[in-house]
């Protein structure tokens, strides 16, 4: 494992990847941050053994978005017994870790230059994701700035806003730290009406990070092994939202400034970074909110699925 204090910068990454940092382990990419030690130092987080578990309803979104299909669960009855059967389920249909099979880089390829189908599920299944937790509640805290998030609009969280937000919580984030962001998006999503969330489909906009370098920089800098949030992608939807038409047409056809257009392709196969979409966070906002502690053991058992592009979390906060 290599020693932190070596980790460079994001201005020293030779084009903006991170392939060489962990020679031989790039199936984990920052994961490789989650040692024991900082298992050990998760696990003395908890204080009142209050659990949040952070996978949503799997049958939400409904419909589903990005043009994924809902699936159909089929009970069988034996004599004796039952069973379940899960037919045309899409492990992104609900809560999600986004692996590094999901987004490969135009030119690059997938993170670390390693085949396609030398990346999976099985690989972080089999390691766990065991460590301190960190809950930058963005929505909260915009809302006491007076400038509340808008949850059906690309409204851009910068890189800014998460200073301000983790130094008003007064918590400071540590290498190898899981930063989940609120961004109060599936507290929204819950109150729309059925035709409401028929119309998502093809309409969706939220609030998320802002795509580009700025942010890719502030995550690796701040050396988090993997960032999740409440919303459909963690970054701003739609991809390019942000940019002006002239920009969004150049920089989509740019190779070297894909990330500007859409975040997933420097946070996936250029950092290594995993992404976990649509995480339930709204009880664990609360609870954070309510006694000031907003840091917590983070534990995430994703999927053995042998080459897997993705997975549910199965992810718990535990204070």
């Amino acid at each position: 494992m290599r020693d932190v204090s070596t980790l460079p910068s994001y201005d020293d990454l030779p084009e903006g990847t991170s392939w060489h940092v962990w020679p031989g382990n790039e199936v984990y990419g920052t994961l490789n941050l989650l040692t024991p030690e900082r298992a050990v130092a998760g696990a003395a987080l908890v204080q009142t053994g209050e659990t949040f578990p952070l996978n949503w309803n799997m049958e939400l979104p409904g419909p589903p978005l990005f043009g994924r299909e809902a699936f159909q669960h089929q009970v069988n009855t034996g004599s004796s017994s039952r069973d379940d059967v899960l037919q045309n389920w899409n492990t992104q249909s609900s809560s999600q870790w986004d692996g590094f099979r999901h987004v490969f880089h135009p030119t690059l390829g997938n993170y670390g230059g390693i085949g396609d189908e030398g990346h999976g599920m099985h690989f972080w299944a089999r390691k766990g994701i065991v460590g301190r937790g960190v809950l930058a509640d963005v929505a909260r805290w915009r809302a006491d700035q007076g400038r509340p998030l808008d949850p059906s609009s690309p409204d851009a969280i910068e890189p800014s806003d998460l200073d301000g937000c983790l130094a008003a919580q007064g918590v400071t984030l540590e290498v190898g730290d899981v930063l989940l962001v609120h961004t109060g998006w599936m507290r929204w999503y819950v109150e729309l009406d059925d035709n409401a969330r028929a119309t998502l489909v093809s309409e969706l906009a939220t609030p998320g990070l802002r795509p580009g370098r700025a942010t890719a920089a502030w995550l690796w800098d701040n050396h988090v092994a993997a960032v999740a949030a409440d919303n459909p992608a963690v970054e701003v939807w739609p991809a390019g939202a942000l940019l002006s038409p002239e920009d969004r047409a150049t920089v989509r056809d740019r190779p070297d400034a894909i990330g500007e257009f859409f975040g997933h392709f420097h946070f996936l196969p250029m950092l290594g970074i995993p992404l976990g979409e649509m995480f339930n966070l709204p009880a664990l906002a609360d609870a954070c909110a309510a006694d000031g502690r907003y840091d917590f053991m983070f534990t995430s058992a994703p999927l053995n699925l042998l080459h897997g592009v993705a997975s549910p979390p199965n992810a718990l906060a535990i204070r």
